[in-house]
């Protein structure tokens, strides 16, 4: 997928599967709003110096348009809770009851929904989101200490782990069995520092990215929000992301997760400057960075963290979910290969519209890339689940 032609066509694809400007502008208003919300001098959190930020794919400007957004955020209490003096429970109805007071002075009619992890808040207007809070604390220095080590062991460069274990923290959890009692045992979770990790595999393109921040008149890219970077590796992600998600849109619980994806494409670039050429090299790249052994896939910034655990739990035994990954993978090839190398307008847009549930215009495509209306390869109008390669692809 090299040639200047080709590359176009991959870049219309990922275009026409972005979100609007307008759902992270209503995603930054929120995290806004809710942070201001949380810093009034009544708010009930507002003594243990609360801090809100955005997390998930619209911290790492990887959304893809759905029918209702994710709008992922933290709320940690950086001082006058810890695990001596609270249990999760009690962390967890701190933030809960600025929540529900949130809900009830913005006129938001759905009721707060207790989650294992958050409290979720459905939020309908022009753009449907639902906002999960994450409660936490900050981790325990000696816990950031070894999680900084691992990371350098793994392969990471000291300075980034360093920065990395520093934003470690320590979230509720309401299946564990210490949730109500006073434990130092609690879930390790780092959402600000995979952001920076996956920036620092974005940060691989930097002359691209340095591009974007003159275009957008900022002293450096940094000064940007992650989502207007738009560098080729948020577009595969979004792409591939995409690509599962029709792919499995009648069997949603065997689909491979977002953050598997996210984590092997961001492995696998290598600071492509056109989202061909970074896709291309992903696609073939991704499998190699699932290990043999456990973890399958280790969290980047927690390596004995594995976001693949569910593929040898016997209670998710019957999804197949390993197999389903690497029938993904091999159907992602297949099909961008074939829709890369068509020059059948006609043709691309009907396999856009199938494997991507996105739309196209052949005529546009004609003129703008000098495309033709004959086939030159032919592909099924729908995906077909293929078997799983007898050796799929692992690191040596």
């Amino acid at each position: 997928m090299s040639d200047k032609t080709t590359r176009r066509i991959i870049e219309e694809i990922a275009a026409s599967i972005d979100i609007p400007a307008s759902a992270y502008e209503k995603a930054e208003a929120r995290y806004k709003d809710l942070g201001e919300w949380f810093g009034r001098p009544e708010a009930k959190c507002a003594k243990f110096d609360p801090h809100i930020y955005p997390q998930g794919s619209f911290r790492l400007g990887t959304v893809v348009r759905s029918d209702e957004y994710d709008l992922d955020f933290g709320c940690r209490l950086r001082q006058g809770v810890s695990k001596l003096t609270h249990t999760q429970k009690q962390l967890k109805a701190l933030v809960g009851a600025d929540m529900e007071e949130y809900r009830q002075a913005r006129g938001i009619k759905s009721d707060l929904i207790d989650k294992p992890r958050c409290w979720r808040l459905p939020y309908a207007d022009e753009e449907n989101f639902h906002m999960d809070g994450v409660p936490s604390i900050p981790e325990e220095a000696r816990q950031r200490q070894l999680l900084q080590e691992a990371m350098i062991n793994a392969g990471s460069a000291e300075r980034l782990a360093h920065n990395v274990a520093n934003f470690t923290g320590a979230i509720t959890d309401n299946r564990l069995p210490n949730y109500e009692t006073i434990s130092p045992n609690w879930r390790i979770s780092n959402s600000e520092g995979y952001a920076l990790w996956f920036e620092s595999r974005m940060k691989l393109a930097m002359e691209l990215l340095m591009n974007r921040a003159l275009e957008a008149r900022a002293g450096q890219v940094d000064d940007l929000p992650a989502r207007r970077w738009k560098s080729p590796l948020q577009h595969c992600v979004q792409t591939l992301k995409c690509h599962r998600d029709v792919m499995f849109a009648d069997e949603p619980d065997g689909k491979p997760i977002s953050v598997i994806i996210t984590t092997l494409a961001a492995a696998a670039y290598q600071g492509e400057q056109d989202v061909a050429s970074a896709l291309e090299n992903i696609l073939t790249n991704m499998g190699n960075y699932v290990l043999k052994t456990k973890p399958r896939v280790p969290n980047p910034v927690n390596p004995v963290e594995d976001f693949a655990d569910k593929w040898h739990d016997p209670k998710y035994a019957h999804l197949n979910l390993e197999r389903k990954f690497w029938q993904w993978l091999e159907q992602a090839q297949s099909d961008f290969q074939i829709i890369g190398q068509s020059r059948d307008a006609d043709f691309i847009t009907e396999q856009v519209q199938a494997k991507f549930a996105s739309t196209l215009d052949a005529r546009s495509l004609k003129n703008r890339l000098g495309l033709g209306s004959v086939n030159i390869i032919t592909a099924p109008k729908s995906h077909t689940i293929v078997e799983a390669p007898a050796k799929p692809w692992m690191r040596k």
